[in-house]
């Protein structure tokens, strides 16, 4: 799959050309950050701290904030490594200092280590000096305490000259399970199904930048149909996952679905179908995932109401249960609220709210009994959504919140 790379300098967001000359200046990473999350996991590369010329280390943290993001530059100790990894890194990429007294004092699942490599030998210092170890015996020695690779092929890098696919495949088997990000040289969607299929994914930053590949062709690139007319079937979920409907989806929706940022599917019978546009039950799209087979897109979006289905019910099994459905329907309320309905009382009446809170929190703390512990969580869990409400917050940014501390490493004493 594809990894979007934005690298840092001077605040803004840059490409070099065999890591020292500028060949780009795209300008605000953020609205970058927007547009390359719908693929996933983006790269966020601090070049200043990587050169010992500055930090950007405000910018990453905004950015964290954007999309889910692997964070590197500059990560030599192991209190650097614990900050990115606490600030919600989904992974953190290790260059030079990648070395196993560091490594085995962290998470091994959410460490890339990044090895430079000209023509399969690992170069250090800015890419300036040969160290004489070969890039596939770095591999082995590190394969242990590593989840991932990020090998550069510094004589490809920035070029848009094609990558060396049948290297790639050596580092791929090299690496024996922990996962190998290619970068150098990766222009065109092919190469993006090719390394997929040997295992592998790509970081691209340069063929994004100048409009040589299309994001949309890029999210797309492994994908696989067995049917007749190419078409791939696409589950439709909201941000908390829950299933709205089943569709279909072609090269061309995709590509109008990335471009609009909204869901845009290809209907069987009527062609292009961008979903709400008469109904208004429009969807902002948020990401696209990609199955394990490669043949079942997963399309993640903000669904408008009244929902997915053409029967106006959330989705096309009918409405839907539990925290999201209550949620849905506080939210609604605090726009218009049955007249006389204790959701009305509590939203007009802040002071209440909170006492009613403390109270049902304090109830739920003495409960003992099974059915009262589950009764007075209800009860919590209510007046948590009514706050939620209240304040304009969906329950969705309190789960992604959720997720970000989950990701911490530094615990609670």
């Amino acid at each position: 799959m594809i990894v979007p790379s934005i690298d840092l300098q001077g605040g803004q967001t840059v490409q070099l050309v065999g890591g020292a000359e500028k060949a780009l200046d795209a300008g605000d990473p953020l609205p970058i950050a927007r547009r390359f999350r719908v693929a996933g996991e983006i790269a966020v590369i601090d070049l200043d701290a990587a050169m010992g010329t500055g930090s950007n280390a405000t910018l990453v943290e905004r950015l964290l904030e954007e999309a889910p993001a692997r964070v590197g530059g500059g990560i030599r100790d192991i209190g650097t490594a614990i900050r990115w990894l606490d600030a919600g890194a989904h992974k953190i990429i290790i260059g030079t200092a990648a070395k196993p007294e560091l490594l085995s004092r962290l998470p091994r699942e959410r460490v890339i280590a990044a090895l430079d490599a000209r023509h399969g030998e690992v170069v250090v210092e800015g890419w300036r000096t040969g160290t004489g170890a070969g890039v596939l015996e770095r591999v082995v020695a590190l394969r242990e305490l590593v989840g991932g690779f990020l090998v550069t092929f510094v004589e490809l890098e920035g070029r848009m000259g094609g990558t060396n696919l049948a290297l790639a495949k050596e580092i791929v088997g090299a690496a024996a399970g922990s996962r190998v990000t290619i970068a150098g040289g990766v222009t065109t969607a092919e190469e993006i199904r090719d390394l997929d299929r040997i295992g592998a994914d790509a970081q691209v930053g340069m063929a994004l930048y100048t409009g040589r590949l299309d994001l949309a062709d890029a999210i797309m690139a492994p994908l696989v149909s067995d049917r007749p007319d190419g078409l791939w079937p696409t589950v439709v979920v909201d941000e908390r996952g829950v299933a709205l409907g089943l569709v279909y989806s072609s090269a061309e929706s995709v590509r109008e679905a990335v471009r609009r940022g909204q869901g845009v599917y290809q209907s069987r019978s009527r062609g292009l179908w961008v979903k709400g546009e008469t109904s208004g039950a429009v969807q902002e799209l948020v990401r696209i995932d990609l199955d394990c087979d490669r043949d079942g897109p997963r399309f993640v979006v903000r669904q408008r109401d009244p929902g997915f289905c053409h029967l106006d019910t959330r989705s096309c099994w009918g409405e839907d249960t539990g925290l999201g459905r209550l949620a849905r329907l506080l939210a609604a309320r605090r726009a218009a609220a049955p007249e006389g309905s204790y959701t009305a009382k509590l939203l007009a009446d802040p002071a209440l709210l909170s006492a009613k809170l403390r109270e049902e929190a304090g109830e739920l703390a003495e409960a003992s009994a099974r059915a009262d512990v589950i009764h007075e969580a209800a009860d919590v869990l209510y007046f948590t959504l009514a706050k939620l409400a209240g304040a304009g917050i969906d329950l969705a940014e309190v789960e992604a919140h959720l997720d970000r501390r989950a990701r911490k490493v530094t615990r609670r004493g």
